[in-house]
């Protein structure tokens, strides 16, 4: 019974630290893809990136972004 206690407070754990600390952002929609059948990939998690960024997908493989501007920028 202990062991299986123990086990759920493991599992809880790793699922705790998966989860975004203070960032709201997602990563943004990919429209285009590559045609590369198995495109590199820069990174595979969140931890892998430096502060401030995500790994996102990309339009060929994945790789670390950083935030979007909080005000819209438009040039118009």
């Amino acid at each position: 019974m202990k062991s299986v206690a123990a086990l759920l407070l493991v599992g809880m754990l790793i699922l705790w630290t998966e989860l975004p600390t203070g960032s709201a952002w997602s990563c943004p929609p990919v429209h285009i893809t590559c045609a590369m059948l198995n495109p590199p990939n820069k990174c595979y998690t969140n931890w892998q990136c430096p502060r401030g960024q995500k790994c996102c997908p990309s339009f060929c493989g994945r790789r670390c972004i950083s935030r979007p501007p909080a005000i819209p920028i438009s040039y118009g």
